[in-house]
């Protein structure tokens, strides 16, 4: 098996659809599976989900988080490369066959993201690379600071990224990340299992350099990226306490 799309749905019933279509069309001369847990949708997910004979489907009675989700498919996937995928992405063209073509003459990569596109094509800022965050940064961003000082930023947000330059980066977004499978099994997990939800995958862009793999851009690949749409969902109140309390883990883990 060359692929493995993992998605981790929740509340995705509108999006899902359009994403299993985008991911069937893409992947044309490569083997692949995708796999779609969801963690207890209230809504209609799953019955859509289920229309598609060819998508293996967990349900989980819980929300069990994004992390450890995505780490119930890994033990079922059995392709030589995993792609983390939201269930509110638009695959385009034979994107997964060239990021597939691409890991596969680049050995040395351990993850690689693609370019990410808004809805009207457009350079989705808000879904380039990031680099790797230091504490001060992240403490500007929960307190608001940098609504005050928007450049204060600029250098955990790569906002000098050059989205049509092929590049080594310390992090790609988690809502389109292929990994290479022995990467995942030197770890023992996709995402780190301490992570309910965020800061999970910069920590596996972490671990692949610790690794001795890279961390790559490309864009010979795009994918129209709808972002957040469950995330849309869940109050300002609990996606803060989320963030903050990835955020301490991550810190504690990798130092300020």
């Amino acid at each position: 098996m060359d692929l493995s799309i993992i998605t981790v749905t929740w509340n995705s019933e509108k999006k899902i659809e359009n994403q299993i279509l985008s991911v069937i069309s893409s992947c044309r001369n490569i083997t692949f599976e995708q796999i779609i847990i969801d963690n207890n949708s209230p809504d209609k997910t799953v019955e859509v989900v289920k229309k598609f004979n060819n998508v293996k489907l967990i349900e989980n009675k819980e929300n069990k988080g994004f992390g450890a989700a995505n780490n119930q498919g890994i033990e079922i996937a059995s392709g030589r490369f995993v792609l983390f995928l939201n269930p509110d992405m638009k695959v385009e063209g034979d994107a997964l066959n060239r990021m597939v073509d691409y890991m596969v003459q680049n050995s040395n990569v351990g993850i690689a993201g693609c370019k990410l596109l808004n809805e009207n094509g457009e350079l989705n800022l808000a879904t380039t690379p990031r680099r790797f965050p230091k504490l001060w940064e992240q403490l500007f961003i929960v307190f608001k600071i940098h609504h005050f000082l928007p450049k204060i930023l600029d250098r955990y947000l790569f906002r000098d990224f050059n989205p049509e330059v092929e590049q080594e980066v310390d992090s790609v977004q988690g809502s389109f990340m292929i990994v290479r499978r022995e990467l995942i099994d030197k770890l023992g997990w996709g995402f780190d299992p301490r992570y309910f939800i965020w800061f999970e995958d910069v920590d596996l862009c972490r671990e692949a350099k610790k690794n001795r793999y890279k961390v790559m851009y490309t864009p010979i690949a795009t994918c129209i990226d709808y972002a957040g749409q469950s995330f849309k969902k869940r109050t300002t109140w609990w996606k803060q306490k989320q963030y903050i309390k990835s955020m301490l883990k991550y810190f504690i883990k990798w130092g300020v």
